[in-house]
């Protein structure tokens, strides 16, 4: 079954006591048995739900998972897949980070005995330096959020093939449509699913998938044990928005394209992070890894200047000033004082994410309206 079509049929059945297309919202906290122990395959709605196991039955055949997990948000997600980890275990990490997951590492599971290296993944011999006996987890972003930074998926899972070590993939920017990590020797694959696989900016919702049904399995205990669950309407608005992925991702990223070569030539722009641009350092491992290359753009101003970024965020209107990304209408957002802030100024500094630093959503609008009104926050 190609994409396309696994978008709207993969893992999904009709309904079977009316036929209903749609998978119903199962509204119910427990289910009838016919005899202590003797049910229908659903107990109790925090271990199984029917329109939450629809979505997570969809988000194992989209990423070519044998388990999917559908969680109250992303940070929920990950926050299960440390709990596979035990005292005492490292963790190797892209240094380039979202700022929740940064905080997660740093400020709540540093203080339980697990040991955090953040490392530029830019250089796979670098991960090498910095693997010991206790590394149990190779955490990575790619594009990474937000300097749109690559990480060869390919080269992390063969040089650590053989060891006792998962490699964790957040898809969050690259979608499923556009990127395979499964399919690349990953063991775990994580989204926000509030962001493209929602795709409409009106759910919290995050997904775990896994390779294989045993790694499938512990994360499940792991998430019943905890109760991190999505609800049953939450669950059925993620899956809705899976349907239309493929277009939406398709357009988000032919709109990517042309806002990223419209700032490259802007006389008030410094850098522009896209890796579809041939200026991208990482271009070549994009076009080997990527189907293309998303909606998400960063780019800094020539003067350098905070206040130019403020002025400049605070004069579009088609672009929207928000926290958050992947949904249908486009975003804008100062990481430096918003999605990032969590990060320690001096942290920021060392990564790159300069008080200057501009993050865009780019959305599924015309491009002429985007253009427009960048031309316009920019005057």
């Amino acid at each position: 079954m190609n994409f396309n079509t696994k978008v709207i049929h993969g893992g999904q059945h009709h309904e079977s006591a009316t036929g209903s297309v749609n998978v119903p919202v199962f509204l119910t906290s427990t289910f009838a048995q016919k005899s202590p122990g003797v049910h229908s395959g659903y107990e109790y709605s925090r271990a199984a739900n029917p329109t939450r196991q629809a979505l997570e039955d969809s988000l194992a055949s989209i990423e070519n998972g044998a388990r999917g997990l559908a969680f109250g948000s992303g940070l929920a997600a990950i926050d299960c897949v440390l709990k596979l980890l035990n005292p005492g275990d490292e963790v190797v990490a892209v240094d380039d980070l979202y700022g929740g997951t940064y905080r997660m590492f740093t400020r709540l599971f540093k203080k339980y005995q697990l040991k955090f290296t953040f490392v530029n993944f830019d250089d796979v011999s670098k991960i090498s330096d910095v693997i010991t006996d206790k590394t149990k987890l190779i955490w990575l972003e790619t594009p990474t959020n937000p300097l749109m930074k690559l990480v060869d998926i390919k080269a992390v899972t063969d040089l650590v093939k053989g060891k006792d070590i998962l490699v964790a993939v957040d898809n969050t920017f690259a979608t499923p449509y556009l990127q395979l990590p499964l399919d690349l020797g990953a063991d775990i694959v994580m989204h926000s699913a509030t962001k493209y696989l929602g795709g409409h900016s009106d759910v919290i919702a995050g997904a775990l998938i896994a390779k294989t049904p045993e790694l499938g399995e512990k994360l499940h205990f792991i998430q019943f044990a905890s109760g991190g669950i999505l609800g049953p309407h939450d669950s059925y608005l993620v899956l809705r928005g899976i349907k239309t992925l493929a277009l939406r991702v398709q357009r988000h990223s032919e709109n990517g394209m042309v806002v990223a070569k419209y700032l490259e030539n802007h006389p008030a722009v410094d850098q522009v992070f896209y890796p579809g641009l041939e200026s991208h350092p990482q271009f070549d491992l994009a076009k080997k890894q990527m189907k293309d290359f998303g909606g998400m753009v960063s780019f800094t101003f020539k003067s350098g200047k905070k206040e130019d970024s403020i002025k400049f965020l605070e004069k579009v209107k088609v672009f929207t000033l928000a926290e958050s990304l992947g949904g249908v209408e486009s975003l804008a957002n100062h990481p430096a004082l918003m999605t990032h802030a969590s990060i320690p100024e001096e942290k920021r500094a060392e990564l790159g994410i300069t008080d200057d630093l501009v993050r865009l959503s780019v959305g599924i609008e015309d491009k002429e309206d985007l253009i427009a009104d960048l031309e316009r926050a920019f005057g």
